[in-house]
């Protein structure tokens, strides 16, 4: 009979921060920021605005290197590794804005992700299955999609590079409530299919209901980490002294 040792494969965890510093020109954002995203696991990152939630996901995905600190995806050191590096590694953030091509159709913005080497067709049908609202606007112009269906497309476009971490910035923004929980019930889907995920998120309750674990930043530094339940009075002292969102 095996030993637990050998019978058991431990994962490298998909993203961790240690001691990061980083910021723009002079100006310092993070602090010494350590964040640890285990692998298969949602951690929600929450925060008030300027308190380097963005920065931090800039810093993970390779948009932004760190003036100090340690960054590893997967087990590996990836300090100063590019952005187009880290998207080969299987890191893929979606931004806030989102980040289509607008005057490009729906079809159009999807074929772009064959450049990682994946089958245009075999992009656009598991983006169809996913987001079956997507195929019937498939000859479309991106920009002329609604808010919602925009979004669904920049998440597609992030499925069909097979992402080992996916990093969520805002992806409510400027959404209806209804549409922001048939999004969040998508990104639960793909947690549970073995899909890493760090997600901004200004609807606190919203990111909890999915989460594994939650940080909260607070002026450039982690101030407290933990299951949802742990956090939950941190976050409303935080929110000043109120209910969160």
């Amino acid at each position: 009979m095996p030993d637990t040792a050998t019978a058991t494969a431990v994962r490298a965890p998909a993203l961790e921060l240690r001691g990061i510093r980083a910021g723009y020109g002079r100006l310092t954002v993070l602090h010494d920021v350590d964040l640890l995203v285990p692998a298969g696991k949602v951690v929600a990152l929450l925060g008030p605005n300027g308190a380097g939630k963005t920065t931090t996901l800039s810093v993970a995905s390779g948009r932004l290197a760190a003036s100090g600190g340690h960054l590893h995806v997967g087990g590996q050191h990836v300090n100063g590794a590019s952005a187009a590096a880290l998207a080969r590694a299987g890191v893929c953030r979606i931004p806030e804005g989102r980040g289509i091509f607008p005057t490009l159709t729906v079809s159009e913005n999807l074929k772009l992700v064959s450049f990682l080497g994946r089958r245009a067709d075999g992009v656009a049908d598991q983006a169809y299955e996913r987001f079956p609202k997507l195929r019937e606007r498939r000859g479309q112009l991106a920009g002329t999609l609604s808010g919602g269906e925009q979004q669904m497309l920049a998440m597609a476009r992030a499925l069909g590079t097979d992402p080992g971490l996916l990093l969520l910035d805002e992806i409510s923004m400027g959404l209806a409530p209804k549409v922001v929980a048939d999004l969040y019930e998508v990104v639960g889907q793909l947690a549970a299919t073995g899909i890493s995920v760090l997600v901004v998120e200004q609807f606190v309750h919203t990111a909890l209901a999915i989460a594994d674990y939650a940080a909260l930043m607070v002026q450039g530094r982690i101030v407290r980490m933990g299951e949802p339940a742990d956090v939950q009075d941190a976050l409303q002292a935080t929110y000043l002294g109120g209910s969160a969102r």
